[in-house]
């Protein structure tokens, strides 16, 4: 079964980070997944890239970034029009929040770790 193909915003190489174990835990389920984050490595198999890369049939997003640091890629994420996206503890963003709303995409202030524990995902 095809899986959608998620984007995890924040991607860090770092092992201790909620948004690498998201990775992990999404590649271990099959999904298509691509990383945004600032610092260069990989996660399992996934590159972690950079800035606002092309990118397309993105049904998931899910973030991992402080409501200071989505300022600059709202209209990206906009740009993309997923059919969600989950606001991770600690990146919850209202104001943004309704405008992803007002785009008709659906928006969740949830745990991807643990959505994907329980198969809720």
């Amino acid at each position: 079964m095809l899986k959608n193909k998620v984007l995890v915003l924040g991607a860090s190489p770092s092992p201790s980070r909620y948004a690498y174990l998201s990775v992990q835990r999404l590649r271990e389920k099959g999904y298509p997944v691509i990383a945004l984050g600032k610092q260069k490595g990989t996660i399992s198999d996934v590159v972690i890239q950079h800035g606002t890369p092309p990118v397309d049939d993105i049904h998931t997003v899910t973030v991992y970034l402080s409501q200071s640091n989505q300022q600059s890629i709202e209209d990206y994420i906009l740009s993309l029009k997923p059919a969600r996206v989950i606001f991770n503890p600690g990146a919850e963003n209202i104001p943004f929040e309704r405008k992803l709303h007002a785009a008709g995409i659906e928006v969740m202030e949830a745990c991807t770790l643990v959505m994907l524990s329980v198969g809720s995902f």
